[in-house]
This record gives structure tokens, C-alpha cells and sequence, in this order.
């Protein structure tokens, strides 16, 4: 508590004031002073013994005649009001929570009488008892003074009904549970949630899983919440005897099934080898462990689990489960995952089925799916999945030719998300194994296949794409009102197309040839929005994470009528014909601020440093082709 300025002790009902006045002359002032030097000894006395001094509290002061202020009088209340006349308020205000007998001195520095319940009664209880339930809840039992009050006129005392009623955490309404642990875990994610949803990985996790856990112990109803969301997505490592150890913990936890939504389930591609002791410094890096000091080597894994146990596991522990994630792994000469426990040549062989599971996320998708049939088999356990999310580590000829032959087959999902090269950089030319891969199939053809399936929806799809796949969509849409995409989302990596020299088919913001493609992608796709009625959301984008000038990247999205990114004229005719409702942003002439140093490159100052930029012309990219600096 701050100290009392010195306006507290002022007083303006003094006649005269406390402080000397410096007006009169000095014979005068020593007579007033010898005249005054009593009274101001009383009232000196009579300030510094106040009540509201913090340090020593006293008797507080005598009351002072006082000027009363005029009462305020309020303005009449128009007749429209629905309370006309304000309603008598009670000045009589009573505290209903606690007793007398339950108030602590807070002076008393031993404060131990706060733990202490005082004995019970003969009745079996007594006012101000405090319970602690079993399950950690905490109850109050208090008296509380019932709505029928009777007051005796001639002694003038309150009679009240006690009424004792136990307060506990759990009879709070869910709701308030709720709202309590989404502000400390996060606002749950459904795990059907086809928008909410970017990121699978991490969506239904919580990265403060071991402390949260604690929490479970406040009270039974908080138990089963907590326990909910901390076993809504559990990762197990995809080996023999973890499964082995999974199936027994479950097995004696039974109520922790149901809570399961998301699996995931990763295949180490890496086993360490423990050598002997080693006690003195070596020249390999050494390990410790149980045992001491030793040296190891990583070697591939013995251990590993087939997806044929995997998927029984699965199938039998957990009843609820939606989501289902598959690891690969990477690494240099990685093994393939085994799908079957024993491979041998009789027909045919069944998956366990799992008959709840809609999604299914595969990382590292060329350790698990190199071919057709195994893509078969995984999706033969899975008769009801609805989308399908792969990403591979690392981009091969073979990811390619492989996908290629997928999507030929007609498909039966609703969400399509596939990832083939994710690293986000330019490149000077096509590398070899693109160029290994277009000359056997033209992806782009195969891509507007799986597009075109009856019951597909949301297609977002991060590789290597140029204007063909729109071309063929367009094709391929021979009733537009039995077409169900809503949207579709393409990341490029390079544009595809006929080059006549190897520099020609490089990438990025100051190559001017893919710059050209990339304008082509984009006005195809608009002019497929012709036939494609259902489409609500169209994203083209470039990323390069080495740009000088990342704002400039170029992009197109379409986005509840409203356009953003790159245009043309073309592009405006276009858009402006298909959709006559749609419209841009904005339609900015240049980048920003143009200039040149000392070395003769280009400089740009954009006038959107940090933030997307709204609108890119694309004739203003023939600038950069000569390189770039910002400033």
C-alpha cells in the first residue's frame, strides 16, 4: 500500500489554516504564532493519530461539522422507460458465505488456524466445516441464510433458517470444465475437421503433455477430460516389443481406449549397435548407457513390426480411432516396410480391417508405398478412408512414375493432399531425375486424373505442374453439375515445359522463362473455372526461400470472389469472363521503389517490406531478370 500524500491531511473546514502565512509581517506572525500554538498542538496530535495511518492504527478523529452539499436531484424519467420510479434499494448488506465463527484474524501472524476445522458438534457437523473429497475436489459447508426472513419488532433481530449445502468442484457445469482446460491445452481440433485443420503432425498433440498430466489429479471430473485430450494422439514406435508393451498397458487401462482418435505409428530406419565397454577416449563418438561408456554403430533395424501387426493392433485396442499416421523414415538406402508377417506366395492374403479410420497420413510414403499393389494392400485395410495425405522425404524419378500409376486408378477419396519434393528452392535447370520421369510419363495428365474422380473434393498437391493438368481437367469435366472440387491448392516447384537450352529451364522471380510458365499455369487455371462451377478456393503459388525479395514470390488466389497475386491483362479479361462476380484487390503498376548502386544491379525498396503483397503485375518481372538487390 503507497504512503499518504500529503493532500490526505488536508482539511478545508479549518477556519484557519495550519501552515504559517507568510503575508503579514514578521511581529504579526509572532503573534500568531504564540496565540495559535495550542490549537495547533491539538490538531497536530489529533492528525498523526488518524485511522488512516498504515503503520500504527489509532483511534480515528472526532467528526467535524461539515457544509452539506445541496442533494442531488435527479432529472425526471420519461414515461417511456419501463421503470418509470427507481425501485428502493436495501442499504442493509449482509455477507451470506461464511459465519461469525469462521472469520480469521488477519492480524495474527499464526495463520495455522486456516487448516484447522474446529470439532463437530453433537449433531455430527458443525459451522464452517471444511471437507476434502476423495477425488481431490474440495467442499464447503457453510451456513447460508434461507430467502424467508423473519425480524422480531420488538428485539429488532434477524431470526434466519440455516441451511447447510455442500460446495465441490465437480458440481460445476461442464461447460465452465471446458473452458477452464481449452485456455491451458488449446481449443480442441475435431478430428473429422476437414478446414480447421493444416498441420496433422501436431494438431491433436499437446507439447506440454507430462506436466498437464498432473492436473488429472484436482478431481475425478477433471481426471477424464485431461486423460481425454493427453491420449487423443499417441505416437508408438513401430517395433515388436513396443507393440508387445502397448497392448499390455491397454489391456489394463481399458477406459483409455475410447479416448484414442489419432495413431501414429513410426518405423525406425536406424538400430543402434552397442559395441564393449570403452572406458578411454576413442576415436568414434561414444554412447552412454546402462552399462557405462560403450561405442555404437547404427546398423538396420531387426525389430521392426510388419503393417499386417500393426494394423491388428490397431484394429483391436483402439475402437475410436479416425486418424492414422504411417512413418517411413529416411535414409540413405532405406528399407522397404514389410506389410506382411510372413512373405510367402499363397493368395490371397487379407488385411485386418479397420473400419473406423477416415484419414491417413503417410511420411516418408517411399518406404511405405513403392509400387501399386502396395498402395492396394494399405488402402484394402481402410474401407472407409475419405482422404489421403503423402509426403515424400525426398524427391526420386521413381516417386514420380510411382504416383503416376495411382492416380490412373479411379479413387474413392474426397481429399487428396500429396507432397513430391517440399524443399522450397529454386533451381538453375531441370534436374536428371525429372527429366528420367518425363520421358516416360507426363505427370501433369496423370495429376488432372485423380482431379477429375466423382467424389474428390479438396485437391492440394506440392511438385513439379504446369498448365496441361488444367488443359486435361477441362477435358475430363463432361458434366459440370456432377462435379463435387471445391478446391485446389498447388505449391510449384518448377513449371514443366519444351526448353531448347538446359539454362532455360530454371526457376524463380528473375528467370523471365518461368516467369512465362507461370503466367500460363495461372490463366489456364482461371479459364478453367468455366467449367469447374464448384470451385470456391483456387491457390497457385511459388515459394523460394532463397528469394532476395520473398514478398515478390509470385502467387494467385481466388478466395470468396476476391483475387490476390499476380495479373495481367489477360488474366483480368479472363477472370472477368469466367466469373464476372470476381474481383481484385487491388491492381498496383510497379513493385515499389526502383534503383541501382554502386555495382550496377537493380535495388528495390517494395513498398510492402514485411507484408504479402496484394497485387503483382507481371510485365514489371522482365526488370529483375538481370538480378537484384534490396535495399
Amino acid at each position: 500500500m503507497a504512503a499518504p500524500d500529503g493532500a490526505m491531511f488536508f482539511d478545508e473546514d479549518h477556519a484557519e489554516p495550519l501552515t504559517i502565512d507568510t503575508r503579514i509581517i514578521r511581529t504579526e506572525r509572532a503573534q500568531s504564532i504564540d496565540e495559535d500554538e495550542g490549537k495547533a498542538t491539538v490538531e497536530l496530535a489529533s492528525i498523526m493519530t488518524t485511522a488512516s495511518n498504515p503503520v500504527s492504527p489509532g483511534p480515528s478523529s472526532p467528526p467535524l461539522d461539515q457544509v452539506r452539499m445541496q442533494d442531488f436531484i435527479p432529472p425526471t424519467r420519461p414515461s417511456s422507460t419501463p421503470f418509470p420510479q427507481p425501485e428502493p434499494r436495501s442499504t442493509d448488506l449482509r455477507f451470506l458465505g461464511c459465519t461469525t465463527d469462521a472469520m480469521v484474524d488477519l492480524d495474527d501472524p499464526d495463520l495455522s488456524g486456516l487448516l484447522v476445522a474446529p470439532p463437530p458438534s453433537s449433531e455430527g457437523g458443525s459451522e464452517g466445516d471444511v471437507e476434502v473429497e476423495a477425488e481431490g475436489g474440495i467442499g464447503v459447508e457453510g451456513d447460508l441464510k434461507s430467502e424467508g426472513e423473519s425480524e422480531d419488532e420488538g428485539d429488532g433481530v434477524v431470526e434466519a433458517e440455516v441451511e447447510k449445502k455442500g460446495m465441490n468442484l465437480n458440481d460445476l457445469p461442464a461447460e465452465i470444465h471446458e473452458c477452464i482446460l481449452d485456455h491451458l491445452f488449446g481449443f480442441r481440433v475435431s478430428p473429422t475437421s476437414k478446414s480447421s485443420i493444416r498441420r496433422w503432425g501436431t494438431a491433436l498433440r499437446h507439447s506440454r503433455r507430462r506436466e498437464l498430466s498432473e492436473l488429472s489429479l484436482v478431481s475425478s471430473a477433471w481426471k477424464v477430460l485431461i486423460q481425454e485430450r493427453l491420449y487423443r494422439h499417441i505416437k508408438l514406435k513401430a517395433t515388436v516389443e513396443s507393440l508387445r508393451e502397448s497392448f499390455a498397458y491397454f489391456s489394463e487401462h481399458p477406459h483409455l481406449r475410447p479416448y484414442i482418435k489419432h495413431i501414429d505409428i513410426w518405423f525406425p530406419v536406424f538400430q543402434p549397435k552397442y559395441g564393449p565397454l570403452a572406458l578411454s577416449a576413442t576415436s568414434t563418438l561414444p554412447t552412454v548407457t546402462a552399462d557405462g561408456l560403450t561405442n555404437a554403430s547404427y546398423v538396420l533395424p531387426m525389430d521392426n513390426c510388419s503393417l499386417e501387426e500393426a494394423f491388428y493392433f490397431v484394429a483391436e485396442c483402439f475402437p475410436e480411432v479416425c486418424v492414422m499416421t504411417l512413418e517411413g523414415g529416411e535414409r540413405r538406402k532405406a528399407p522397404k516396410v514389410r506389410h506382411w508377417v510372413r512373405e510367402t506366395d499363397r493368395q490371397p492374403r487379407v488385411m485386418p480391417k479397420i473400419e473406423t479410420v477416415r484419414t491417413l497420413i503417410c511420411k516418408g510414403q517411399w518406404n511405405l508405398i513403392r509400387g501399386e499393389d502396395d498402395y492396394e494392400t494399405i488402402v484394402s485395410a481402410l474401407p472407409n478412408l475419405q482422404e489421403w495425405h503423402g509426403s515424400y522425404s525426398k524427391p526420386k524419378s521413381k516417386s514420380y512414375l510411382t504416383m503416376a500409376d495411382i492416380l490412373s486408378k479411379p479413387m474413392r477419396l474426397t481429399t487428396l493432399n500429396l507432397c513430391i519434393e517440399g524443399d522450397y528452392r529454386r533451381e538453375l535447370s531441370f534436374p536428371t531425375y525429372f527429366l528420367k520421369a518425363s520421358s516416360k510419363v507426363h505427370f501433369c495428365s496423370k495429376l488432372a486424373l485423380a482431379a477429375a474422380s466423382p467424389a474428390l473434393e479438396h485437391l492440394s498437391y506440392t511438385g513439379r505442374v504446369c498448365k496441361q493438368f488444367f488443359i486435361d481437367l477441362m477435358a475430363r469435366q463432361k458434366d459440370p453439375r456432377l462435379a463435387r472440387l471445391k478446391s485446389v491448392d498447388l505449391t510449384v516447384k518448377n513449371c514443366c515445359r519444351q526448353v531448347t537450352h538446359w539454362n532455360e529451364s530454371g526457376s524463380g522471380i528473375t528467370d523471365m522463362n518461368f516467369i512465362n510458365a507461370f503466367e500460363a499455369l495461372v490463366l489456364a487455371g482461371i479459364r478453367a473455372l468455366g467449367k469447374l462451377k464448384t470451385v470456391e478456393y483456387l491457390r497457385i503459388r511459388y515459394v523460394d526461400l532463397d528469394s532476395p525479395v520473398p514478398p515478390l514470390n509470385p502467387y494467385f488466389v481466388l478466395r470468396n470472389g476476391w483475387c490476390s497475386g499476380v495479373w495481367s491483362d489477360a488474366i483480368v479479361a479472363e477472370l472477368n469472363r469466367v466469373r464476372p462476380t470476381a474481383r481484385f484487390e487491388d491492381l498496383a503498376e510497379s513493385f515499389g521503389e526502383v534503383g541501382y548502386n554502386k555495382d550496377g544491379r537493380m535495388t528495390i525498396s517494395p513498398d510492402f517490406p514485411k507484408s504479402k503483397a496484394l497485387s503483382l503485375k507481371l510485365s514489371n518481372y522482365a526488370l529483375l531478370s538481370g538480378g537484384i538487390a534490396t535495399s
